[in-house]
């Protein structure tokens, strides 16, 4: 079978490569590999080295955002031949940790989880894998292609239980919100937040192409400066990894209001702060800052109601570019009006 793989750092070895069929020590289901997504987390693989191969590889299958439909499942899997499914990133440590033994590997202690396509284990960028049931997550048939937005609509799905569960510690319910970045990530979070009833607002840079007017079909407000935030937001979900505008939200934000941190930056910008007065602002108005990454396997569950309870019109303008597996590399090279790239495992 045909397989997208990269020696991680060196993007001139991105190849589509005959590899053999998946490995049953992967998982008892086997999957009919049909759209992986693109993020940035492959773009640093291919570009800069980040992640690593399995032990005694030098090449990396690559692709941690999935989509699939089941080839064959044991019985009692709750899974059956023909079900679209999507596979879950990261596995638990071996010794397990605690959160990990409790499907909160996202929250590992020890750092020796392996995550499909990243960390020493082989992606899903191929025309076949295998899953354990654990980790295959059973998707609304109606989203057909659209199901391959699960893994990143799982990073938000965590990032509002966080919130929500933050959130329970004061009387006054949250009503505003604020998402900082209009990517997949950004544009995701903003669908939760309205299916939540929360009054949200959107802040990216960009005046043309489809963002603005995805922003206004969920009911929110799209502004392109943060002065337009007409209201001190109570929750924000920021998305972008800018520095600045990190400090700049948590100095805006409302009383008791909870900023969640999911994008990573870049670059190794300095930025000045005034230490001691953010220190100030934030311990007299009980506000809270946390960082999230990955998702469990509760997360994963919840992304997937969301997306069933989502409007497959609106879902459909995220993905912008479909790319052929046999030019998968053409994905990485971003283009102007990308949101998200996803490749077509079954065009080789």
């Amino acid at each position: 079978m045909k397989a997208c793989t990269v020696k991680p750092g060196d993007v001139g070895t991105a190849s589509v490569e005959e590899i053999p069929e998946p490995p049953e020590s992967d998982g008892e289901v086997l999957v009919e590999g049909l759209y992986v997504g693109i993020c940035g987390t492959d773009v640093e693989i291919s570009v800069e080295g980040y992640g690593e191969p399995p032990a005694g590889h030098e090449r990396l299958v690559l692709f941690h955002e999935s989509l699939g439909r089941v080839i064959q499942a044991p019985s009692g899997s709750g899974l059956a031949a023909g079900d679209l499914v999507a596979g879950v990133v990261r596995r638990p440590d071996p010794v397990p940790c605690e959160p990990c033994s409790k499907d909160q590997w996202d929250f590992c202690r020890n750092g020796q989880f392996t995550e499909r396509g990243i960390k020493g284990h082989d992606g899903y960028g191929s025309q076949r894998w295998r899953v354990a049931p654990k980790f295959a997550i059973k998707l609304d048939p109606g989203l057909d292609k659209l199901g391959v937005l699960l893994e990143p609509t799982s990073v938000v799905a965590k990032a509002w239980d966080q919130v929500g569960k933050i959130a329970a510690r004061a009387a006054t319910p949250t009503a505003t919100a604020l998402v900082t970045g209009a990517g997949p990530i950004g544009l995701l979070a903003a669908l939760i937040g309205r299916q939540k009833g929360l009054d949200v607002t959107v802040l990216d840079r960009v005046t043309e192409g489809p963002k603005p007017s995805m922003v206004a079909e969920l009911g929110a407000t799209y502004v392109t400066s943060l002065d337009d935030v007409k209201e001190r937001p109570d929750v924000v979900i920021e998305a972008t990894g800018i520095g600045q505008l990190v400090f700049d939200v948590i100095g805006r934000a409302a009383p008791d209001a909870i900023v969640c941190l999911t994008g990573i930056s870049s670059g190794t910008r300095e930025v000045g702060i005034a230490a001691d007065a953010v220190n100030k602002a934030m311990v007299l108005s009980n506000e809270v800052v946390f960082g999230s990454v990955n998702a469990g396997l509760a997360n994963y569950q919840q992304a997937a109601e969301a997306l069933a309870h989502a409007d497959n019109d609106w879902l459909a303008k995220i993905i912008t570019r479909t790319v052929p597996m046999a030019d998968w590399a053409q994905a990485l090279k971003r283009q102007p009006d990308d949101i998200k790239v996803v490749v077509d495992l079954q065009a080789a």
